[in-house]
């Protein structure tokens, strides 16, 4: 493992998830053996726009129950279980922080969905999968923590059935300025790969996919950190939120995002892309 996924796996590990949302269940008053996909979305959704932008995303994949899925960077499973519980199809989540996936595998134990939804840990930019053994692939905030964005999309690629789908939705640099740490992905700038809409694209080319959609998600940004800004300095938190994940700086880690993004500096953006069929 290199320094920079070692760094990573740390800044993710530092908080010891699992107990923490397995109390907060607990202060729920939400039984543990009745759990929902549903009732856990307001922690295990990390990214910007939280279940809701999982949704949005999906609706353009055409996703069945027959549908194999890879969702890289899968943390402690929210999009995984949302997509297997939706959908009723078999996903693979992967993610480079064993505690976030001993996490992950837990929670969708608790939800019944053990035999539709698997995780294990794994790089992005070496897949342990055969070539073209999936459908989709998904990618929900993950590349801001990965230099190496070519070879990303060559395993994205590899992994892929001819005509399978990468759907990407990420934090770009669409702007001029600098960002202040912390921010959710990052307490500092040496764990950070944040990159312009441009180095996804040119990534993506050149391993042979080509693109389907884009769309700029800066306005469904700026009204989701709100919120979750508004939570996090509330003096009385909810039992179940991303201030888990992000720990005691999640208040100062919130209005950095906010205020680049209200600046135009970055954006969420998602991209779809596909494998030639031919």
């Amino acid at each position: 493992m290199s320094f920079s996924e070692d760094g990573v796996t740390r800044h993710y590990a530092a908080y010891d998830v699992l107990p923490r949302i397995l109390e907060g269940l607990k202060t729920a008053a939400v039984d543990p053996e009745h759990l929902t996909p549903d009732q856990l979305k307001a922690v295990d959704e990390f990214h910007i726009g939280g279940a809701e932008a999982t949704a949005r995303l999906l609706d353009q994949l055409g996703i069945t129950a027959e549908t194999r899925l890879l969702d890289i960077g899968s943390g402690i499973g929210g999009p995984a279980r949302s997509i297997a519980s939706r959908y009723g199809c078999k996903v693979t989540g992967i993610d480079l922080t064993p505690a976030y996936v001993e996490a992950a595998t837990h929670l969708t134990k608790l939800c019944g969905l053990s035999d539709k939804v698997r995780f294990e840990v794994a790089s992005a930019t070496a897949l342990p999968f055969d070539a073209a053994r999936f459908d989709i692939a998904t990618m929900l905030h993950v590349g801001m923590n990965i230099p190496d964005k070519a070879a990303l999309f060559s395993e994205a690629a590899r992994v892929l059935k001819p005509g399978g789908a990468f759907a990407v939705y990420e934090v770009m640099k669409v702007g001029a300025g600098e960002l202040v740490y912390p921010v959710p992905w990052a307490e500092t700038a040496t764990l950070s790969a944040l990159a312009e809409p441009d180095v996804y694209r040119n990534a993506a080319a050149a391993a042979g996919l080509k693109s389907l959609a884009e769309t700029d998600r800066r306005e469904v940004a700026i009204t989701f950190f709100e919120q979750v800004q508004s939570a996090a300095n509330s003096a009385a938190p909810a039992p179940l939120g991303l201030h888990l994940l992000m720990g005691p700086t999640v208040g100062e880690k919130v209005k950095n995002m906010v205020s680049a993004i209200k600046a135009g500096v970055i954006a969420p953006v998602e991209m779809i892309f596909t494998v030639p069929a031919d």
